[in-house]
């Protein structure tokens, strides 16, 4: 029998939310089913549908935090769906300014 071999650097917590993959590169929008996350990684399940991602750079939104990171892995279940392991990554000045710019709230553009 072969052990698998521990990924994660931190342990991460079950954490069952509703999830929005944004891949950076195209700003393609994933709908996923979040699993658990840790401060350094969040696992997430896919529709089996859902493109390969694997390797892309990415932000992930969840119910309570947001996150910018690289997708580590991408494994097909048996069920067809995928799971994935998103590991975070430092926010660099244009992803920030990215997120600025697209979630700023409309009302400071209308003088509000």
């Amino acid at each position: 029998m072969v052990e698998e071999k521990e990924r994660r650097k931190i342990d991460r917590i079950s954490y069952p939310a509703n999830g929005v993959v944004v891949v950076c590169d195209t700003q393609e929008k994933i709908y996923v089913q979040v699993e658990d996350v840790s401060p350094l990684g969040v696992g997430i399940r896919m529709e089996p549908a859902s493109p390969v991602i694997q390797g892309k750079d990415v932000i992930i939104v969840t119910e309570t935090l947001i996150m910018y990171a690289d997708v580590a892995r991408q494994d097909r279940q048996e069920d067809g769906s995928y799971k994935a392991g998103i590991a975070a990554k430092k926010f660099t000045d244009d992803v920030l300014q990215y997120l600025f710019d697209s979630i700023a709230w409309k009302g400071n553009q209308e003088g509000r």
